[in-house]
């Protein structure tokens, strides 16, 4: 079989899961449609598994869509949620021949006289693209992370097929309208696929975490990144999960560090990364010891208009000091809108659980006696019950990528069983914290780097 061949075997293969995925989405959706119709009970928890044996067979973008529903708390029917949770975002990794015609059409004819080496065999591979380790002719190890083929229109396809998801749960169980949730997932979506970016955001971290030890960031070359490929700096580290037995010194340090990587940019900048998922962590050792983490992936990247981090701070402020008056103006502030005395209970169900911890001046997990899977998924179901008596309420957009990293971020924390006073490092975060403060530096980092507050 030829290279021409295999490519078009290929082409044929990923454009059939396509397909496939459509037909099985459209199915559970025509099922649920017709039991509706006729008055008949359902067994989601069997459409759940056929829908998530559908996705797991694709592998593409959509699985990056469903990971990140399994994320947030109530997006989808619990059900749905269990069977996505399971997936992997592991994609078939492209052959050498592909390889070669990707880079050809990224870096040009002589793509590989620009390497010292170049690895055939991709180091990661997931869902928009994979890695491969490479060397410059200076020495330096490098991650050249290339994006497939098509990536563009399968994104606009598999969200076409998101939004049925979202109209059964829309139609099924309105108390959450998911239609801002949607477009936030599509939005950062697309901007996935731009690498170029990916690359400013990059920079923009070097910049804010220059001054931490604990936290390292890769360093891009631009003579070998393109919109497709984007190369970096390769950062030697281990798995998160590999430290879990670690002793409680390592696993506070890693905690800490995770913390400040997070939590820093977004209160001193108005910045945060959206996907604190363990695959894109790291562990780096000095002298062999485990010293602090590695952050490889910055495709996920929110920028905050400075009054959203104000409204963060409010209710924070709001919740400790029994301000009630603080409390609405956060909420208002996020885009939260017809808030009633009910309404705003029900929100706070699910705030006192996010703040719990930075309001606790004590060492303490993130939770205590809940395992990582299981984080925020009561507190949910208890502010998706109330909701139904006096919903709906729509999700303001702003509000996704918060509320997916804070559960992301006190998962981590639970699987390195870390024991912290989270109150007293968030308050070192807030350190001389004003709106103004964070609009200034925002808009200085941003001229910087090429950037723009995310739409």
């Amino acid at each position: 079989m030829t290279d021409t061949d295999r490519e078009k075997n290929r082409f044929t293969a990923r454009a059939a899961r396509y397909a496939r995925v459509g037909r099985n989405v459209g199915g559970v959706a025509a099922r649920l449609a017709g039991a509706r119709f006729l008055g008949l009970d359902l067994d989601r928890a069997r459409n759940a598994a056929e829908l998530a044996a559908a996705l797991g067979g694709l592998k593409g973008p959509i699985m990056k869509a469903a990971q990140l529903l399994a994320t947030i708390p109530e997006a989808l029917p619990a059900e749905y949620t269990a069977e996505l949770a399971k997936l992997q975002s592991q994609a078939p990794p492209m052959g050498w021949a592909f390889v070669k015609r990707r880079m050809q059409a990224e870096l040009g004819a002589n793509w590989l006289d620009k390497f010292a080496s170049f690895e055939r065999h991709p180091a990661a591979a997931a869902s928009l693209g994979q890695v491969h380790r490479a060397r410059s002719h200076e020495g330096d190890d490098l991650a050249c992370k290339l994006q497939y083929p098509d990536m563009q229109s399968a994104v606009e396809a598999d969200l076409r097929q998101l939004g049925i998801l979202f109209a059964i749960r829309r139609r099924f169980d309105p108390a959450i309208d998911t239609s801002e949730i949607l477009k936030e997932i599509g939005a950062r979506m697309r901007e996935e696929l731009d690498y170029r970016r990916e690359a400013r955001h990059v920079g923009l971290y070097r910049d804010m975490l220059a001054e931490r030890d604990d936290i390292r960031v890769p360093k891009v070359w631009p003579a070998l990144s393109t919109g497709r490929l984007l190369t970096l700096d390769w950062l030697d580290g281990s798995r998160m999960l590999e430290h879990t037995d670690a002793s409680i010194s390592v696993r506070n340090r890693l905690a800490t560090a995770m913390f400040t990587a997070w939590w820093l940019p977004f209160i001193k900048l108005g910045v945060i990364h959206g996907d604190p998922h363990l695959g894109n962590y790291t562990v780096f050792e000095v002298k062999g010891r485990p010293s602090g983490i590695n952050l490889l992936d910055y495709g996920c990247v929110r920028v905050f208009p400075p009054k959203f981090v104000g409204g963060v701070v409010d209710l924070y402020n709001g919740l400790r000091k029994g301000d009630d008056a603080r409390v609405v103006h956060a909420y208002e502030t996020w885009g939260f809108r017809n808030l009633s005395c009910e309404l705003i209970g029900i929100l706070n169900i699910w705030a006192r659980f996010i703040y719990g911890p930075l309001m606790d001046d004590r060492v303490r997990t993130i939770a205590d006696g809940v395992k990582p899977g299981e984080y925020g998924r009561r507190q949910a179901f208890e502010v998706h019950r109330a909701l139904r008596e006096v919903g709906p309420v729509t999700v303001p957009r702003e509000f996704v990528l918060m509320d997916r990293a804070a559960i992301g971020l006190g998962g981590v924390f639970l699987h390195l069983r870390a024991e912290l006073n989270f109150h007293r490092l968030f308050e070192t975060a807030m350190e001389e914290f004003s709106v103004a403060a964070v609009s200034r530096r925002q808009q200085a980092a941003l001229a910087r780097h090429d950037l723009a507050p995310t739409a």
